[in-house]
């Protein structure tokens, strides 16, 4: 092929990839399939890499997710990014309409739009190519995660046809489809992995990567809703999200014409019972005047603009019948009472169960059974049942009483506070079987080759009991079993000899003793260099360390004291795991925070969670795991926790955002 022969073919699969994007993810009409997508598009790399003075950034093979960065640069909005204002009732739609009516002196037409329940996204364009792409942050600056943003087949790279402005900004809500979400919380479960907690966490998170290869295999999805720019091309926002359309954006198809209020209530009557039909999270309606010199007319608040507002549904709900009660024993022998419901459908799937918390939780809901239970959804995993029709109680219903005895191995429950445990750890089945899951986590010992089917095998087969029987697997004891062939097995052995470097701190918060989660460990091994020194400490000893309360110590002693686990302990000696630490090793930036203590809570814009944990410890402050007297300082993402918010602000907490903290260290 000669240079000129090469060219051109770049330039017609460029073209050909791009179209099929967007009869894909505007047009909604697959031209082609995810086969020959994938050919087309590692021709094209082949071809960029052979004649690179021909690759653009605008390429579809650079959606594929380039180098990891460092940190995201932080940067400034041509536009504040403005919140909107809520409401919850009709009443306060038309206090909203008649608000407008007054501004303009005449009746207003509106666009309805669904409210997804994602992440919002400046997109930049300078003659019709993407240049930035900037996160919210806090409505006047945000980071710049324009490679992450790229790894979105959703959003073009190069626009399509023409009349586009010279420079604009396209406003925008990532999100990810329910049906993927659910196949990435399905392949964690199979892995022995926590869920993720909901998709617009989910979004949140993925946005904030550092590495787009990463990113670009969560399968994240991008809907534009605004159009911001200091040209005059058009008179409605309806019209500039028909051209938004036509250059090539996915515009969502669910939105009203121009209309009043009355065609606004249809619209919202509609979509609170229609959204379980899609394919994605809402969480209420947009509102907005959709005539451009009516909303200059308008103008804005110091928060929001005057011409929109939104519609805020309330959490889904159903009612059923509770069949009956079961219990579920976690790893740390934590009993958990299970609502078993008559299968009923909510926010899109068919509910069967729901967590019941605790015997308190029912005492306070005086369940029996038989009875019709209200059950709410609130964007979480798990369902939850809210209340009791009682009036619907059938006579004689059996009142539902917490058991008293394990479920799994019949041992006698004891009441420590609100919980109930089985303490025969040593034999229980599911907390043998928790135990061993937890050990092969990846914030633990990382053995991601070792999934939760694969362990129930091991357990089943008599050949794991404890955590140390890994070490003791053998090659002609794993290759007999179902699914597992040479290369399993290997890769199996192979991560379990490299786990040995995993350092101590990780080891010590994988054995699962009870209370002792990352934080802890990692205060436990700082001011216990090797687990000998800890299985010698005295509680008196652990409760002198800041942030080691009565119950982890109590916790930790009777775990050293158990002869069962320091076998196991010996066990992962000789199989020459990490249980000592290099001093020299630590890292100190500086004592900044020295004395300061920190409770994190939320989701951040430029920082995951552990990071700020570092930060925190590099500096000489200390984190904790809940609020208490002892805490200085409540480190707020978004969507904390509103009882920590509450128990801070009660306890006069000084609250941070991102930026305030950054302001600290600086």
């Amino acid at each position: 092929m000669t240079e000129q022969q090469a060219f051109a073919r770049i330039q017609e699969l460029t073209h050909q990839l791009n179209e099929h994007n967007y009869q894909y993810y505007v047009l909604d009409r697959p031209s082609i399939s995810d086969q020959a997508f994938d050919a087309l598009l590692q021709e094209l790399e082949l071809l960029e890499k052979a004649w690179p003075q021909y690759l653009s950034p605008q390429s579809p093979s650079q959606r594929v997710g380039g180098q990891a960065l460092s940190k995201f640069e932080n940067a400034a909005h041509r536009f504040p990014m403005m919140s909107l204002g809520n409401t919850y009732s009709r009443d306060e739609l038309s206090a909203f309409d008649e608000r407008v009516q007054k501004g303009l002196g005449k009746p207003a037409r509106y666009v309805g739009e669904l409210k997804f329940d994602g992440v919002a996204i400046s997109l930049t364009y300078e003659n019709g190519q993407l240049v930035r792409a900037i996160t919210r942050g806090d409505g006047q600056k945000g980071d710049v995660v324009t490679e992450n943003i790229k790894t979105i087949r959703s959003i073009p790279l190069q626009l399509r046809g023409s009349g586009y402005p010279t420079f604009f900004e396209m406003r925008g809500e990532v999100f990810i489809q329910r049906k993927d979400f659910e196949k990435l919380n399905e392949q964690r479960l199979a892995a022995g992995e926590e869920p993720y907690a909901n998709p617009r966490n989910f979004a949140s998170g993925s946005l904030k990567l550092l590495n787009p290869a990463e990113v670009s295999r969560r399968k994240l999805d991008c809907f534009v809703y605004y159009l911001n720019t200091d040209e005059k091309l058009f008179h409605s926002h309806h019209q500039s999200m028909e051209a938004a359309k036509s250059w090539g954006f996915r515009v969502c198809a669910h939105a009203t014409e121009p209309t009043d209020l009355n065609g606004l209530m249809s619209f919202i009557d509609h979509w609170e019972l229609a959204r379980t039909q899609l394919g994605y999270d809402i969480d209420g309606i947009v509102i907005k005047v959709d005539d451009f010199n009516d909303r200059e007319e308008l103008g804005y608040t110091a928060k929001s603009p005057r011409w929109a507002i939104s519609y805020k549904y309330k959490p889904m709900s159903a009612i059923t019948l509770l069949e009956s009660v079961s219990y579920q024993v976690g790893r740390t022998g934590a009993v958990t009472p299970v609502a078993n419901l008559k299968p009923v459908l909510l926010a899109g799937t068919v509910v069967k169960r729901a967590s019941l918390y605790n015997e308190a939780e029912i005492e306070r809901l005086d369940l029996h059974l038989g009875d019709q239970v209200f059950v709410e959804k609130g964007g979480e995993i798990i369902p939850k049942v809210m209340g009791v029709d009682v009036a619907k109680r059938p006579i004689g219903a059996e009142k539902v009483a917490f058991i008293s005895h394990c479920p799994d191995c019949g041992s006698a429950l004891e009441k420590i506070e609100a919980i109930h445990y089985c303490l025969n750890d040593a034999i229980c089945p599911p907390q043998q079987l928790g135990r061993l899951e937890h050990f092969v986590a990846r914030k633990a010992m990382d053995l991601n080759s070792i999934g939760k089917e694969t362990i129930v095998q091991l357990f089943e087969a008599g050949l794991v009991r404890q955590v140390s029987d890994f070490y003791d697997l053998q090659y002609d004891d794993l290759l007999g079993l179902e699914r597992m062939g040479d290369k399993s097995v290997r890769n199996l052995l192979e991560g379990l000899e490299a786990s040995k470097q995993i350092p101590y701190e990780r080891v010590l918060f994988g054995l699962g003793i009870r209370l002792v989660g990352e934080t802890v460990a990692k205060t436990l091994a700082k001011h216990f260099p090797a687990v000998e020194m800890l299985a010698a400490a005295s509680q008196e000893e652990l409760v002198a360390i800041n942030e080691i309360g009565e119950k982890i110590a109590r916790n930790v002693v009777a775990w050293f004291r158990q002869e069962e686990n320091l076998a196991v302990i010996e066990a992962l000696k000789f199989h020459g795991l990490q249980l000592s630490r290099n001093t020299e090793a630590d890292v100190v930036v500086s004592d900044k925070l020295s004395g300061q203590s920190f409770v994190i809570s939320g989701v951040f814009e430029r920082h995951e969670r552990d990071e700020l944990k570092a930060i925190i410890e590099q500096n000489g402050g200390k984190v904790l795991s809940g609020v208490s007297g002892k805490t200085n300082f409540l480190l707020a993402g978004d969507g904390m926790g509103p009882s920590k918010l509450q128990k801070a602000q009660d306890l006069g907490v000084k609250i941070l955002t991102e930026n305030e903290f950054e302001e600290m260290l600086a």
